[in-house]
């Protein structure tokens, strides 16, 4: 055996050694990292969870769409008495705070418990802007049912509260995702109030134009 073949050897099987302890070191770093995020999460969801409460509350009777009772494929409206906000933010806010924590039964539940809402804005245009902590994917049953059920319970039940809202755009803590949980697309905008009449220009806007006849 040469000395040059020794050398080799000798060199892979360091580069191999060294590679093994470079990736325990990228787990390790990985793991430490989804700790820090589950403990912001969870230090984000324990202040979500605290009601909200805005001088301008008053109860209402609020229609909220959790899961049908007969029929767990489809979604069915349930008049609950809420303290809401006449600001649109902080009203979309106490309804989602609302379908995550208050589901009649656990069949009914359309978002998964561990679920926060992270942020909610809303544009002049009417597009809301509603950041979930990761929690509303990895809870989240994995199937195009279940995840139509969840998006569109959140959809209709703003569409039932909050005029404002022409559409909405979900984000999985401040990142766009592709999927909800590996099927329904979150890369789009879902109607809320489409039909809704458009917003008014600000003051000093040209007019628009007018389609030819």
């Amino acid at each position: 055996m040469s000395r040059r073949f020794k050398i080799a050897v000798a060199v892979m099987a360091f580069a191999v050694v060294a590679g093994f302890f470079y990736l325990w070191h990228l787990r390790s770093s990985a793991r430490e990292l989804a700790k820090i995020q589950q403990a912001e999460e969870q230090a984000q969801s324990k202040l979500t969870q605290t009601p909200i409460t805005t001088p301008t509350d008053a109860k209402v009777k609020a229609r909220i769409f959790w899961a049908s009772a007969t029929n767990p494929a489809s979604l069915d409206p349930v008049e609950i008495e809420l303290p809401l906000s006449a600001d649109p933010i902080q009203r979309s806010r106490q309804l989602v705070a609302a379908l995550i924590q208050s589901p009649p039964s656990a069949p009914q539940r359309t978002l998964p418990a561990e679920a926060s809402l992270l942020a909610f804005y809303l544009l002049p245009d009417g597009t809301a802007i509603a950041d979930f902590s990761d929690s509303l994917s990895t809870g989240t049953p994995s199937g195009i049912l279940s995840e139509e059920l969840a998006v569109n319970s959140i959809t209709q039940t703003l569409a039932a509260s909050v005029p404002q809202i022409r559409r909405l755009k979900i984000l999985l803590h401040g990142q766009e995702a592709d999927t909800l949980a590996g099927h329904l697309d979150l890369t789009v905008f879902f109607p809320v109030n489409a039909a809704s009449p458009a917003p008014l220009p600000p003051p000093g806007a040209p007019p628009a134009a007018k389609p030819n006849q």
